[in-house]
């Protein structure tokens, strides 16, 4: 071959390669400065996205943190816990002295028998209400009748010669001896006489005052003798209740005041008052007895029933109250929740007096704010709630008792 030739097909074969090279390296940078142009048309790409995009560029999770306060993939938002609420309200409270006493009744006595004898009749039973003097029972007084009748024969008889005494001292034919005897034997035979009578009388036993008949302590036939119990006679109108209470809350304490009993049977409430406080002090235990009278009760009360007593010591007036349910005991500090921009808010409180429903707060609550009532024991500061209203669905009563339990 030619060697001329040879050196012009070498050349030529270099400007092609150096064609191709030029042109490869020219799509290169323009696929670079087309990819930049798409990575600047996307400024509105959000902080989620870019979170993601480098969490898939660094792997697992972990190895690189991503921005502060941003919640975990997939973790679901908290629900809302249902509770109800209750206004915090200004009002009126007491402090109360709490003590148990039995019922008794105002008058109880034991009639008793005043002769010997046997029970001849019955006239009432166990649970009948007699009037004052009314009869309770009969003892045989054939006995006593003669002998009611012998002391009248007697007293006849001396009457009559005292009278002829007396006819005779006017005529100046009896001595002063004589009229005294006949004088003093006639008296004799009257107390006699009115021993006699009083004696039949006592065979009819009759009731001392007006009450009912609690127990009937003999049977018909019986052979009673003085002093035997018969009947036990109670007057239930009024009730009485005595209480002891410790001598430092004398002071506290005034005749009529009111109070309030509660039945332990049923919970029924009773309103009494003091009638009397004793003015002693008992020194073995420290303490005063209080007589309270109860002038009306519910139909089934009867003396023996236990009962409740609180005896109000001291009054507040206008003072802010919130529901006592409301109130949790906490690492021992008292604490509510109130219901704040649909969050529950853990406020310490200062709780003064307390009653059955109602606590006083000193401190930690203002008036008008509420106070979750119900579903309290489940929640946390902070967290989410759902206020129920009074027409909400028994559904919303039900997922408030689950919180409870939970």
């Amino acid at each position: 071959m030619n060697p001329s030739r040879a050196s012009c097909r070498v050349m030529a074969l270099c400007l092609v390669l150096g064609v191709v090279l030029v042109g490869c390296g020219s799509g290169d940078e323009a696929d670079h400065q087309a990819g930049g142009q798409q990575h600047q048309a996307q400024p509105g790409q959000t902080q989620s996205g870019q979170a993601q995009h480098q969490q898939a560029q660094t792997g697992p999770a972990g190895q690189q943190a991503g921005p502060a306060g941003a919640r975990p993939a997939g973790r679901p938002e908290q629900p809302a816990t249902p509770v109800a609420v209750a206004m915090a309200t200004r009002g009126a409270i007491a402090s109360y002295y709490n003590a148990t006493a039995t019922l008794e009744a105002e008058k109880q006595a034991e009639v008793l028998a005043r002769v010997e004898g046997v029970v001849k009749q019955l006239y009432c039973e166990e649970g009948h209400l007699v009037k004052a003097g009314a009869p309770l029972l009969q003892i045989d007084n054939d006995e006593y009748q003669l002998r009611l009748k012998q002391a009248e024969a007697n007293t006849a008889n001396l009457r009559s010669r005292f009278e002829r005494i007396e006819m005779m001292m006017a005529e100046e034919l009896g001595t002063e001896e004589e009229f005294q005897a006949a004088k003093s034997e006639l008296a004799t035979a009257e107390a006699e006489e009115g021993m006699a009578r009083l004696n039949v009388s006592y065979t009819t036993v009759t009731a001392p005052f007006s009450g009912k008949v609690t127990s009937r302590l003999v049977d018909l036939g019986q052979n009673v003798s003085i002093g035997t119990p018969l009947f036990v006679l109670a007057d239930f109108n009024p009730l009485l209740a005595r209480v002891y209470v410790p001598s430092k809350e004398f002071k506290k304490l005034q005749a009529d005041q009111s109070v309030t009993l509660i039945l332990d049977s049923n919970q029924q409430r009773m309103q009494g008052r003091i009638k009397l406080i004793s003015p002693v002090i008992d020194p073995t235990s420290g303490t005063i007895k209080i007589t309270v009278e109860i002038p009306e009760y519910p139909p089934n009360t009867r003396p023996g029933d236990f009962t409740e007593v609180q005896i109000v010591t001291e009054r507040r007036n206008d003072t802010l109250l919130v529901p006592r349910i409301a109130v949790l005991s906490d690492r021992g500090e008292d604490v509510v929740y109130v219901a704040a921009g649909g969050t529950a808010e853990r406020r310490v409180v200062e709780v003064g007096f307390m009653d059955n429903d109602h606590a006083e707060i000193l401190s930690g609550v203002e008036n008008g704010e509420q106070i979750v009532v119900k579903g309290q024991r489940s929640l946390k500061h902070g967290d989410p709630i759902k206020i129920l209203t009074p027409g909400d669905a028994t559904a919303d009563d039900h997922a408030v008792a689950q919180g409870e339990e939970s």
